[in-house]
């Protein structure tokens, strides 16, 4: 058995996520641009078009930064040749996962429970290979043409549906749990409009955990700890994944290389934290996406 083999499925599916985090890289981030922000992110998709969720876009994301793969779409080998493809020899495959659920057995007899017993959740995966990776497929499966950018007022009525209390005001955007309130720089601080909403987003990630909304808590102790690197990473994943469905670039944040080592070390003393912190991220995606009436599953469609 290979060494990738004996690693848990969660070990498996951060792998990519940590190496490029390692390299100083967010893969939920596009590289910095100097007149702003660049293009937004594009969710990866399953051969039928269905977006990825949680864990697996980003790590789909990461395999992509990696390998410079320009296509959205991920099909597993026997779905390549399903559909007139063939992966091509030598190509590296990328590893996801999803949650499998078994009925509990008496332990004593080896029977299945009552159906009162609750399911257990086993992580499971498998592994995809990129459109670019694969020989053979038409054209539906080729890297989307760019379109045009949504305007500041698009996102302004997007954002204007979720109400959350925003004050404006100093050179500091952050969320206070203890008023339940987002502030953020005046708009005319910002390099431009999209910056303005990317940070408004990450903040409104933050705003989810509030206990009348997803009632989320890492265990935060103090600034820095390993309950405040969770809960951050939340925020930026949360504005990442909102940004796919609704085009906005994500944000840069500042001393991002801070939060990659803190990140690492996270991951250091528990392989699964990223694994709980996407899907943490994902339900404040949701969460966000209702509130404007959107969903992943309206992301723009791929032409």
């Amino acid at each position: 058995m290979s060494t990738l083999e004996k690693l848990s499925p969660a070990q498996r599916v951060t792998q990519a996520i940590e190496s490029a985090l390692r390299q100083g890289v967010r893969p939920w981030a596009k590289p910095w641009r100097d007149e702003g922000c660049g293009p937004p992110l594009i969710l990866p998709r399953r051969a039928n078009g269905e977006p990825y969720r949680g864990m697996n876009v980003v790590a789909l994301w990461a395999a992509s930064e990696q390998a410079g793969f320009a296509s959205p779409y991920w099909l597993t080998f026997k779905q390549a040749l399903a559909l007139g493809g063939q992966v091509r020899k030598g190509e590296r495959g990328s590893f996801v996962v999803f949650y499998k659920e078994l009925k509990s057995e008496d332990q004593a007899t080896g029977v299945a429970a009552d159906a009162e017993t609750k399911l257990r959740r086993i992580l499971r995966g498998y592994v995809v290979f990129n459109r670019v990776q694969i020989d053979g497929l038409d054209g539906r499966y080729d890297p989307p043409a760019l379109t045009a950018p949504q305007t500041p007022d698009a996102f302004a009525a997007r954002f204007a549906k979720v109400p959350a209390h925003i004050r404006y005001g100093g050179a500091r955007a952050f969320y206070a749990p203890s008023s339940d309130h987002v502030q953020l720089p005046p708009k005319s601080a910002f390099i431009d409009p999209t910056q303005f909403y990317a940070t408004l987003a990450h903040e409104l990630g933050h705003w989810t955990r509030h206990p009348s909304r997803l009632d989320r808590d890492f265990g935060q102790k103090r600034f820095g700890d390993h309950g405040y690197a969770l809960e951050e990473l939340v925020a930026e994943l949360c504005a990442a994944f909102v940004g796919a469905v609704i085009g906005l670039p994500s944000e840069h944040i500042e001393d991002h290389a801070a939060y990659i080592h803190h990140w690492l070390g996270v991951l250091k003393e528990n392989p699964s934290a990223f694994l709980t912190a996407a899907g943490k991220a994902q339900a404040a995606a949701d969460y966000l996406l209702r509130l404007m009436g959107e969903s992943a599953a309206s992301a723009p469609p791929l032409e």
